[in-house]
């Protein structure tokens, strides 16, 4: 059962309460080169990013959002760190901050920011990482779950001293046991709604495993409201990787997936260059399609039939074709490819 947390509006969408886990990711470009910061966010969203956080460590950066913000559909967060005017700056612009309260300076500063909060009608995500706790904290507990939840709740303290409860709040750590554990004693605590993120992952692989495991712990407890995948990899591969794990818990059904086999000695068609190119051709394909590409007849059929289309290999040219579940036809291997983003175009053209 999912935790029951309040919802939080981010522009066009909600976090938490009802709303679906959206998925987020963060752009890599300087936000002053507001024509490539545009691109890389209008690449993200094709491929299934919900919504985009920018950094903005300088006002030139937080002028920038206002031209950005207008030329994108998702909602759009920024980044602050330490400077309040920045933060004023940017609340004019974005759908989202995130800062932390205990570093944006002085308690005047801190109710400046959350004043704009409030007059723009915007929320605010408090990060808590576990690589840069407040020092006192460090030294009570070290490097430790209830030092992030004893953070977290510190910063939650402060905008709620000030009347703010549009919050949303994340416990991110490299490691994924220590992050695990933060979620679920703040969960436990609050009904904020959670943003799940194992910091600083690593590269693609070993990165989007933590994640997987991290969240696929979390989310199957109930636990997480929106979810960004961190990657030392092209932000495309972040959403890649998340639309993945929800698509694996049926927590989202959205684009083409593809079921195939690991092949062996009885394959009869080249499986992985064909999921490859399958994959690669429809990322941008919306509408949830099922597909299964399997090298033989022994679980070919089988799961042939439980999807929207199958291709099972056979010897020479005796490739089956299924559609909802039936063989329809027989296909060349040159054409297995064709054939079916043809079928897949005229699925995603049915209402």
């Amino acid at each position: 059962m999912r935790r029951i947390s309040r919802k939080v509006k981010v522009g066009n969408m909600h976090i938490g309460g009802n709303a679906d886990i959206s998925i987020q990711s963060m752009t890599t470009t300087d936000t002053t080169d507001v024509d490539a910061t545009i691109r890389q966010v209008h690449g993200l969203e094709e491929v299934g990013c919900e919504i985009i956080r920018v950094s903005a460590p300088t006002i030139e950066a937080a002028y920038a959002l206002k031209e950005i913000k207008k030329n994108i559909s998702i909602p759009l967060v920024a980044d602050i760190h330490f400077d309040y005017r920045i933060a004023l700056e940017a609340a004019k612009h974005v759908d989202k901050l995130r800062i932390n309260p205990g570093n944006i300076g002085n308690e005047e500063k801190v109710k400046l920011v959350v004043k704009a909060a409030k007059d723009f009608g915007i929320p605010i995500r408090v990060g808590v990482n576990l690589g840069s706790l407040e020092r006192d904290l460090f030294d009570k507990y070290g490097y430790s779950a209830e030092a992030m939840v004893e953070s977290a709740m510190r910063h939650v303290k402060i905008l709620e001293g000030l009347d703010f409860y549009d919050t949303v709040v994340s416990l991110k750590a490299s490691d994924v046991t220590r992050m695990v554990e933060a979620y679920r004693l703040f969960a436990a605590k609050t009904d904020y709604p959670l943003h799940l993120g194992v910091t600083e992952a690593g590269s693609k692989l070993p990165g989007s495993i933590k994640s997987a495991m991290g969240f696929g712990i979390l989310l199957t407890e109930g636990i997480g409201d929106t979810i960004r995948v961190s990657l030392s990899e092209e932000p495309k591969e972040e959403v890649r990787a998340a639309k993945l794990i929800l698509r694996s818990l049926g927590l989202k059904k959205t684009g083409v997936e593809v079921t195939s086999c690991p092949t062996c000695a009885r394959t009869h068609v080249d499986v992985i260059k064909l999921v490859e190119e399958l994959e690669n051709k429809t990322e941008k394909i919306k509408k949830p399609i099922h597909v299964a590409i399997m090298g033989c007849a022994v679980n070919g059929p089988g799961e042939s039939k439980k999807v929207d289309l199958g291709v099972v290999g056979g010897a020479g040219n005796t490739n089956l074709l299924y559609k909802d579940g039936k063989i329809v036809g027989k296909i060349e291997q040159y054409k297995i490819v064709e054939t079916l983003l043809k079928e897949i175009d005229e699925l995603n053209k049915e209402q």
